[in-house]
């Protein structure tokens, strides 16, 4: 390993500053391959001039631009409030100081042989200029709600002008708002607090007089830029990829949340963003579940972050993009830049996992892919090659950011200073959720793209994860699959108010075939029942109805007996159906197509003693021997009264038993009660109000269950049924 000799490091830089990119890239490689850890040693500074290579996070920035390039989608806006004494001229020379001091802020991008550069400009080449706005009588919120909005959604032309905005709208004399808008091609998340922050040094001093006492930059981005890459590709690059292949596998799945609309072919990037309150209650309670687990505030609010999709999705893969400042040079902390790094952090989850173990596997999780973390999130995608498809974002769809919150209050001079907040119309991705911690509590933010979710679906979310923080810290052994996300109110609402269905308005103690019969009283000449050219009216179908189950009372039917019913598609069929139930019995469908097999396991478990069905099947079916048959296209039942049999089954007897399909292994054989086949078909047609003047067509095989249905509400009210 190298040692850490000043002098021997000094020797170095100077050699390493005197190697041409080629020649550079040759040494870091056998540096590393002799064991030498490259990422201690210096970044030697880059000259300022000509056109230097992208960072690996540029180039994507650059595709995304060259896609659309009139979205403002990438566009990272802050609004800063200035009450007290202000000086304009001030912050005029603070800004230009800044992007004196800072060269990504004087940074143009172009193109030449069909590859992307940056040029580095001097101050007086970038022609940086701020916007004077008055508010006049405007309301204020409404002023500033629309400079920061018109100010957001103007996109950046990246090779023809500077890429950071400044806008000042004065409010009155001593109440101005400064909005300070950057295409994240030069920045990240990270580098907009040291905007701040050196802004508001650059601006005190210049209001003293004096000189702001910033640490001196050893380097500029385009420095770390052109490291990076010489460094992975000396072989880190290898090492990092190799962990995250084995840790993501070869299949990406979009993560299934229940959206309120399609997604569409290509997002639109339009988002909308729902602050969540958190209690300082439930803020300290999650506090002290991190010390007592010897984890951090982020590992836990991740971890009960994938519960939560966990839960909507149903999915035990959940994938969360998780975003990484990558600052761990010393050179880079005060640099503003796109540095950040997104990781993807993969939970396995299954509902008996107790929390507080799944909690250890993300601490787990977050420690490897913090040594991991240098692996450009392109280059990722780049290897695992997820298809590609311009409706979802790759490897992940959904992503977690935590940070600290950056105090401002006061600037020397009496200047109050406030960051402000507003609503975000953008979202890159399906669902973003934003914690910041402060001394004054802990505040969390959702942006969502609003082609997918309503606000309203957001906000129950957003309440379910709070019932889940809730429930994490009040007892964390609970296993995930059992933890509360329902709210009181609407427990009771879904356990409750929605089952409260009860009516007195169904007559539950009439059975199917005595509703039939009543509407055959009704309109005795109407046409009940149509088989090609072959028709019934209502008369003659409750009296052919009534012969034969004279006929099967005869044979022994009653309540609870299971008849076995084999037919095609007939009058016959519907004509066994309904004098089954008038017998008193129950009808059991046997699809004469099934397998033979099929069909003799159903003879022998339903135990049926008498078999209808049709004189031209009867070779075909595996009828025991025990089993008396009765061919329903003989004319045998004519013989029996039309009146009604005068037996009535009670509302709990057996209307019918249909067999299952049998998927998980043998089929079985489900019974429904009279009164639960009346309580379906009478809210059917309150449902839907079948009338009269209807026709049915009874489409499904009589072995299923919306069969019976599709055969008993028409006929129940005096519709047409075809078959």
């Amino acid at each position: 390993m190298l040692k850490p000799d000043p002098a021997r490091s000094q020797e170095l830089i100077e050699r390493i500053r005197g190697l041409d990119g080629n020649k550079r890239q040759q040494l870091y490689r056998k540096l590393h391959q002799a064991g030498v850890n490259v990422a201690r040693l210096p970044i030697v500074p880059a000259r300022e001039s000509g056109l230097l290579p992208l960072s690996y996070a540029q180039q994507r920035q650059w595709f995304l631009w060259l896609l659309e390039p009139q979205s403002a989608a990438y566009n990272i806006c802050t609004a800063l409030r200035l009450k007290g004494e202000f000086e304009a001229g001030a912050l005029e020379q603070a800004l230009q100081g800044l992007i004196a001091r800072q060269a990504s802020l004087r940074t143009r991008f172009v193109e030449e042989d069909g590859q992307a550069w940056q040029r580095i400009l001097t101050p007086q080449e970038l022609g940086f200029a701020v916007q004077h706005r008055n508010a006049g009588e405007a309301n204020p919120t409404q002023a500033i709600e629309a400079c920061v909005a018109e100010q957001a959604k103007r996109p950046f032309e990246l090779t023809a002008q500077p890429l950071i905005r400044a806008c000042l709208l004065q409010l009155a004399s001593d109440d101005h708002v400064l909005v300070l808008t950057l295409h994240h091609i030069i920045t990240d998340g990270w580098s907009m607090g040291v905007l701040v922050e050196e802004l508001l040094a650059l601006y005190q001093a210049a209001c003293l007089g004096t000189v702001a006492q910033l640490p001196e930059l050893s380097i500029q981005y385009a420095d770390y830029g052109m490291w990076q890459r010489q460094w992975l590709e000396a072989g880190e690059r290898e090492r990092q990829l190799a962990y995250w292949q084995a840790q993501l596998g070869r299949e990406q799945t979009v993560l299934p949340l229940p959206l309120d609309r399609p997604r569409p072919a290509v997002q639109s990037l339009r988002g909308a963003s729902l602050g969540v309150h958190l209690p300082a209650a439930l803020r300290d309670s999650l506090r002290q579940l991190a010390r007592q687990q010897d984890v951090s505030l982020f590992t836990v609010l991740l971890a009960s972050f994938q519960v939560l999709l966990h839960r909507y999705s149903g999915q035990a893969d959940i994938r969360v993009g998780v975003p990484n400042a990558n600052r761990n040079r010393a050179e880079a902390e005060r640099l503003i830049g796109l540095f950040v790094n997104t990781q993807v952090f993969k939970g396995l989850l299954d509902g008996p996992l107790p929390f507080d173990a799944f909690l250890h596997a993300v601490h787990l999780t977050g420690q490897d892919a913090q040594a991991h973390q240098d692996l450009p999130f392109e280059q990722l995608v780049e290897a695992l090659q997820p298809e590609r498809n311009l409706s979802h974002n790759p490897l992940f769809q959904v992503m977690f950011n935590h940070q600290d919150s950056r105090r401002l209050g006061q600037v020397g001079n009496g200047l109050a200073v406030e960051a402000l907040q507003w609503d975000n119309h953008t979202a890159q991705l399906d669902l973003t959720l934003d914690t910041v911690e402060s001394a004054e509590g802990l505040s969390a933010n959702l942006t969502y793209a609003t082609d997918l979710f309503d606000r309203a679906t957001i906000e129950r979310l957003a309440e379910h994860w709070q019932n889940l923080l809730q429930a994490i810290v009040a007892n964390p052994r609970q296993p995930v699959g059992e933890l509360p996300m329902l709210g009181t109110a609407e427990q009771e609402r879904i356990v409750v108010q929605w089952n409260a269905t009860a009516t007195d308005a169904y007559p539950l103690d009439a059975c199917v075939h005595t509703l039939i019969e009543a509407q055959a009283q009704r309109t005795p000449d109407a046409v009940a029942l149509v088989f090609g050219e072959r028709q019934l009216s209502y008369r003659e179908l409750d009296q052919q109805a009534n012969q034969l189950a004279h006929q099967l009372i005869e044979q022994g039917v009653g309540p609870d007996v299971l008849v076995g019913i084999a037919v095609e598609r007939s009058l016959e069929m519907v004509l066994g159906l309904v004098a089954v139930l008038k017998a008193g019995g129950a009808y059991v469908p046997l699809d004469p197509e099934y397998p033979r097999d099929r069909l003799a396991y159903m003879f022998e478990d339903s135990g049926i003693e008498l078999l209808l069905t049709q004189s031209h099947l009867r070779a075909q079916l595996p009828v025991p021997d025990a089993v008396r048959v009765l061919n329903l296209d003989g004319q045998g039942h004519l013989a029996y009264p039309t009146q009604a049999t005068g037996v009535q089954p009670g509302p709990e007897n057996l209307a019918y038993v249909i067999y299952t399909s049998g998927s998980t292994g043998k089929p079985k054989g489900a019974g429904n009660r009279h009164k639960a086949l009346t309580n379906r078909l009478c809210w059917m047609q309150q449902a839907y109000g079948l009338e009269a003047s209807d026709t049915v067509l009874q489409k499904t095989p009589f072995s299923f269950d919306v069969s019976v249905w599709e055969f008993f509400w028409p006929l129940m009210v005096g519709a047409r049924l075809v078959v």
